[in-house]
């Protein structure tokens, strides 16, 4: 199962994909635990706009939401393949939709192939002086 792709990004394409992926995807999950982007639509309030309020809290109930760090996109991989994404695959202009998703699946599945990994340079003593007020006094 994949979830639909979408030429809009508003709150109420959010929850239904969201409902897309609980009840497809994880149905017998008790809780689903997603690491997202702070973008606005991003929230449970998109599910109470989209659907009756017994659905979205039913939805709202299974969900466990972690937001990256808006003050840290060095530490978001998701930006980093996205970037690269961008650069490999969406450079030019694409006719249509169809099109879009052939060329994204397939640059999905050589860059899923290739294995690559992120070399980070930011240490955690480089995180400790630069983050200091984050990190307790021991």
């Amino acid at each position: 199962m994949s979830l639909q792709r979408r030429e809009r990004h508003g709150s109420k394409d959010w929850a239904a994909q969201i409902k897309q992926m609980l009840n497809e995807r994880y149905p017998d999950a008790t809780k689903v635990r997603l690491v997202m982007d702070n973008l606005n639509t991003h929230s449970i309030a998109s599910l109470y706009e989209a659907f009756n309020p017994a659905e979205a809290r039913r939805l709202a109930e299974r969900l466990e939401i972690h937001y990256t760090p808006k003050h840290g996109s060095w530490l978001n991989m998701a930006e980093i393949e996205l970037s690269v994404l961008k650069g490999q695959c969406l450079d030019r202009r694409i006719p249509d939709m169809a099109t879009m998703q052939s060329e994204v699946a397939a640059w999905q599945k050589d860059r899923n192939n290739c294995s690559k990994t992120i070399s980070w340079q930011f240490t955690t003593d480089d995180a400790r002086v630069k983050l200091k007020r984050l990190y307790p006094n021991v």
